[in-house]
This record gives C-alpha cells, structure tokens and sequence, in this order.
C-alpha cells in the first residue's frame, strides 16, 4: 500500500490538523477557537473542518471520547477568526453519550451568529466487536503515483483553496474530467486522501475527510461553490495507519440540490467511515 507523500510525519496531536482545531475552554461547555485561513475555500472556512473543530469540544464535553455518528446543520458561512463553541449534555450512558454543540461568530454590530448547529453521539471505538458482515467493497481506482493531485494541474488563484496545501490528494483520473473541460457527467469522485504533514488518520480527522474532495458536481458538469445544509457521518472503526480512500457518488440532482454519499476506507481495507451530505447547486 502507497504511503504518504511526506518524508517527515507528524505525529497525532502534534500536527497542523491538531493545533487549528485546537479549542480553548473558557467554562464548562463553553470553548473558543480562531478558525484558521488554513482550511478555507474561496473565503469560506471548510464545512469539514468545521465538524471536526465543533467534535473536538464535544469529545472534551462527553464522557466518551470517539465520535460514532455526529450530524451538522450548516446555518450560516463561517469565516476565519474568533468563534465561540457551546456544548450541552444530552444524554450519558455506558457505551454511548450524546451531545449537542453550536458555534457562534459575531456580525459587524457585536451580535452572535449561529454558523452550525450538530447532535451527536460518542463511544469508545476500540471496546467494539470485530464482528463485521459486509457486501460493502473497496473502492477500485489506480493506485497513488497513477493519480493526479492539485499540484499537477495549473497554478490556482492566489487564495482560492488553502485547504488543498494541508492536504495529500491523489484524485482517480476517470473522475478528472471537469478539470480538462470534458466533466463524464457522472456524479462521481475519488482520491487517495491525507494530511499534507503525513500526520495519521484518526476518528476526528475522518470528519474531515468525507467533505476534502471537490464535489461530484464538477464531474456532473457544474461549476461554482456546493455549499452544505446538511452532513451526517457515521464512524465504524479506527483507522489503521496510511492514506485513505475516499469515493464520492451522487445519484439524484433535483431542485437545486444534490446528496453526496461518502465512504472512506482504510489501507487495512476497512470501511471507517460513511457520510451523506446535502448540498445546493448553482444551476444555469
């Protein structure tokens, strides 16, 4: 299995990943955080970043510490800066706790602004049973030094997409239409996928991964920014170290909207994560 483009890997906790979705807890149920430029697109802070900065406060809130299944309202763009996290205890159990969190960014008269809203609950992933039953399979796309990645397209806009520099992205070629100009018109999208630092997965880092690639709105043949409305990922196992493989379908654009379902799998061949996200289109 290919490893990570990075000769020099960073550790978990003591990566980029880590220190940008670091939050500060100013009282109980209440952190702070400076959302970094780092993982923006355009001007907007990355919806995946984003669940991964509001999972760590709740990780610090439950009992628990791996997130299971977390769903996320997207209300407003978030932008990089000064937010403020609340959380609050839903429920604890024994294998199971659940929570809800909010982030909070204020307009140009002081006043909060709710940029996020997710429910989510948390458990301990290595007291799982390693029963598994699937007809779930591993993605089959060419392997990492046959895939093309950001840097061997033409230089981006200055600004543009500061995410894809704290990312290792390998993007399957039968899915790189929309970059020639020639989408298949398939709603489809895969990648070798890992942090540019050669930090390894981890279950927080997986609420990243699922929303990393460019939308399968490209390949459809549409352009412009996908935002989300909504995003649930479900987490099933730790991830074993090496680079993952994400693959993106979208099977019905209807009204301005589209899903995108998600899985990524692991250089063990294990399904760690699935997602499905709603998303809104620019049309015409």
């Amino acid at each position: 299995m290919p490893e990570a483009a990075s000769d020099t890997r960073a550790a978990i906790g003591d990566s980029e990943f880590d220190r940008d979705t670091a939050v500060t807890r100013r009282a109980p149920g209440v952190y702070d955080i400076d959302l970094s430029a780092g993982w923006t697109i355009i001007s907007a802070v990355n919806g995946g970043y984003l669940l991964a900065v509001l999972g760590r406060a709740l990780a610090d809130t439950l009992p628990h510490a791996d997130p299971f299944t977390i769903s996320a309202h997207y209300l407003t763009a978030s932008q990089p800066g000064p937010a403020v996290i609340r959380t609050d205890v839903v429920r604890t159990g024994r294998t199971l706790s659940t929570g809800q969190a909010s982030l909070f960014q204020y307009d140009e008269q002081g006043a909060e602004v709710e940029r996020i809203r997710v429910l989510a609950s948390y458990g301990d992933l290595d007291a799982l049973p390693d029963d598994v039953r699937t007809t779930a399979k591993p993605p089959a796309f060419p392997p990492m030094d046959q895939c093309f990645g950001p840097e061997d397209g033409p230089a981006p806009v200055e600004g543009s997409s500061a995410i894809t520099d704290r990312l290792m992205l390998k993007l399957d070629p039968s899915t790189l239409g929309w970059a020639l100009g020639a989408p298949s018109g398939k709603g489809e999208m895969r990648a070798w996928f890992g942090l540019a630092d050669g930090r390894d997965a981890d279950p927080l880092s997986l609420l990243l991964a699922v929303d990393a690639l460019p939308p399968t709105a490209f390949e459809i043949g549409l352009s412009g920014w996908v935002p989300t409305v909504e995003l649930t990922v479900h987490v099933r196992c730790r991830p074993a170290p090496g680079p993952l493989r994400v693959s993106l379908t979208t099977r019905n654009l209807a009204g301005g909207f589209l899903e995108e379902d998600a899985e990524v799998w692991d250089s063990a061949d294990r399904l760690v994560a699935q997602s499905r996200q709603l998303a809104r289109v620019r049309l015409g």
